[in-house]
């Protein structure tokens, strides 16, 4: 990053998605420029994609409340990273012999940093 570049961050905490089915997606617009990255996102039919395509609105948002001559196709997706959160429902299954096991319903952390070319 040279002294001229800025970078801009959103960031997700407990979505209510599990982070391997938003990685995938993830791969896909990392390193785009954001007007490709939304194009991307706006017709894949996941619902990871609804998702990261709100987030990556928040994130040119905030890049142009912090700098207020930004225009958005000066912008492209630096990195996004997808991390698990705490599970956010636990529900027990019953199982043969009286047992039980829990079903964990995952939640992610989702970061998206923006930089300027």
């Amino acid at each position: 990053m040279s002294d001229m570049e800025t970078t801009y961050r959103a960031r997700l905490r407990h979505a209510k998605i599990g982070p391997r089915k938003v990685r995938g997606i993830a791969d896909l617009v990392r390193n785009k420029p954001v007007l490709d990255a939304q194009a991307t996102l706006h017709v894949m039919p996941n619902r990871g994609a609804g998702v990261l395509l709100k987030l990556l609105r928040s994130a040119v948002a905030n890049a142009q409340q912090q700098n207020g001559n930004l225009r958005e196709q000066d912008l492209y997706i630096e990195s996004i990273m997808v991390d698990q959160g705490p599970p956010f429902m636990r529900k027990w299954r019953p199982r043969a012999h009286g047992r039980a096991t829990q079903i964990k319903r995952l939640t992610s952390h989702i970061t998206i940093n923006l930089a300027s070319l």
